[in-house]
């Protein structure tokens, strides 16, 4: 409806000027000008016939374009909205985005009517180029195969163990990095640390890009983390199609990101082949597991589908949870040492004994680690604040009816916002900005929320199946940091910024001063 709209205003500009200057040279000369108009008049009729027919809608609360002027604060401008809404929406040029931090409305879209709230072609098709096929960007039987196939390998106790082995031997490389400088950024090492730790746990492959020695390793970071930033900015911009066919822009920069990509993920999934034929290598990597599989002729494309949503969940997640956990707990020294203490305490070692790195680590058994309540709960608090995925999108794809009573239309994008949420004072209560842990903990003891108040890993049939695995990852290596280092913040006024993408990485790093306990 949108685009015939879109395309009927340009041409009656265009057709109305031919006639007005007598000159099709002049009128193709304005054909930008006709292009920004027709959009502008599109979108202005059916903001109007939206805001006139929209009895039991969500109420509109402004055009989509907001998201573009203030793109770079996009999560914090919904705040306010939310508190004053709780459930609204903006206008595109052709549908209604909706907006919910309404728990009742989450569980309704994630779990109760579930088969309604699907990705849809218009969240694929942006997000196509970089995930692919993959369990991040597709619906209906393909993720029904890609999620069964992963569910029972994230069961296995084999698995579970290699990867705590994994985590293990990492934390101690990335505390014996630490050790060499009193100055460092640490979300910088700690992105290459869970890299390392996810290609070796997906993958089976060490590339040692904490050490350096591997530059490929270095190079994919970076395209993979840039074009995370591009794909999450054609949310925004609506000329993204005609920048990707004329290859100009950041398009042009997306696609040489995706060869580098690419090229990267080929060679791992042909030195896996090579190993499998071989009998070399570990066979306890997802990767291994995955073409030991039913599916025995997975394409090498299919496979380069599935690695980046495996990464994005393996690596961003967790080393973006970290950086904020890090950056609060600085800002936060009481609860920093309150840390240390828990961790000192669960392995029952004394303050004054001395632990070789890889003597500590070797004392992080899964009982020891169990018993680190505080630590999850500080974790979990960082997520509440800093959600790894602070806005997640959907489409209905029929009309429905929120439990709040808001009618969504066949079409509508619908997505909750898990980092508004946790700021929501009528869900967390006064404190709701606050940073403290004690909020989960009982008589010293963990106590989880509903998952559709605590939105960070999803809930319902997506529910994040690597959360078990992230907890463990992050319980590993916070507490091998704080139980030889105490963190302080170089710049102790930084105020906390965030670059505008899926995941919430921190922009401009974090700067610590590692102080040897």
């Amino acid at each position: 409806m949108g685009s015939l709209l879109f395309v009927s205003s340009v041409a009656f500009l265009v057709i109305s000027s031919s006639f007005a200057t007598k000159s099709y040279l002049l009128t193709f000369l304005g054909l930008p000008f006709y292009v920004v108009l027709g959009f502008i008049v599109s979108s202005l009729v059916f903001y109007v016939g939206e805001v006139v027919s929209g009895v039991g809608r969500p109420p509109v609360a402004g055009h989509m374009l907001n998201q573009l002027i203030h793109f770079k604060r996009l999560f914090d401008c919904q705040i306010p909205l939310a508190s004053k809404y709780h459930t609204f929406r903006l206008l595109a040029d052709s549908h209604s985005e909706v907006y919910t931090v309404d728990p009742d409305n989450v569980k309704h879209i994630l779990k109760t009517n579930f088969r309604n709230y699907g990705k849809g072609d218009y969240h694929c098709d942006i997000l196509k180029d970089l995930f692919g096929d993959g369990i991040f960007a597709v619906d209906g039987d393909k993720w029904r195969y890609q999620r069964k196939l992963a569910s029972y390998e994230f069961s296995t106790k084999m698995l579970r163990d290699f990867s705590s082995d994994v985590f293990r031997s990492n934390a101690a490389k990335l505390a014996d990095k630490i050790c060499e400088e009193t100055q460092v950024e640490l979300q910088d090492l700690l992105m290459k640390t869970t890299m390392d730790s996810m290609l070796k746990v997906g993958f089976g492959v060490d590339i040692n890009t904490l050490s350096g020695s591997d530059e490929t390793g270095n190079r994919f970071i970076k395209a993979f983390d840039d074009s995370n930033v591009i794909i999450y900015w054609r949310y925004v911009d609506v000329l993204w199609r005609i920048k990707r066919s004329l290859n100009i822009g950041l398009e042009r920069n997306l696609k040489n990101n995706i060869k580098i990509i690419d090229n990267f993920v080929y060679r791992l999934i042909q030195r896996k082949r090579d190993q499998m034929k071989t009998e070399q290598g570990s066979k306890e990597d997802i990767l291994s597991r995955f073409l030991k599989s039913e599916e025995e002729n997975m394409s090498d494309k299919y496979l380069r589908d599935i690695i980046p949503s495996f990464i994005t969940a393996g690596k961003d997640t967790s080393a973006n949870t970290l950086t904020w956990f890090f950056y609060m707990i600085s800002k936060h020294r009481l609860i920093q040492e309150k840390v240390a203490m828990e961790v000192k305490s669960a392995i029952d070692v004394d303050a004054a004994d001395r632990l070789s790195v890889e003597e500590f680590v070797f004392k992080l058994t899964n009982s020891a680690i169990d018993r680190m309540q505080y630590l999850h709960s500080a974790l979990t608090e960082t997520l509440r604040l800093y959600p790894a995925v602070p806005l997640d999108g959907k489409f209905a794809s029929e009309d429905d009816i929120l439990p709040d009573g808001n009618k969504i239309k066949k079409g509508d994008g619908v997505a909750y916002m898990p980092y508004a949420m946790g700021r929501m004072v009528y869900i967390w209560g006064e404190d709701a900005e606050e940073f403290r842990p004690e909020r989960w903990l009982q008589n010293g003891v963990f106590q989880a929320e509903s998952p559709f108040k605590f939105t960070a890993f999803q809930a319902g049939p997506r529910v994040c199946l690597g959360k078990e695995f992230a907890y463990r990852q992050m319980k590993i290596l916070a507490a091998t940091l704080l139980f030889f280092f105490r963190f302080e913040l170089v710049d102790g006024d930084e105020d906390a910024t965030y670059r505008t993408m899926f995941t919430l990485h921190k922009d401009k790093g974090l700067n610590l001063h590692a102080v040897r306990r």
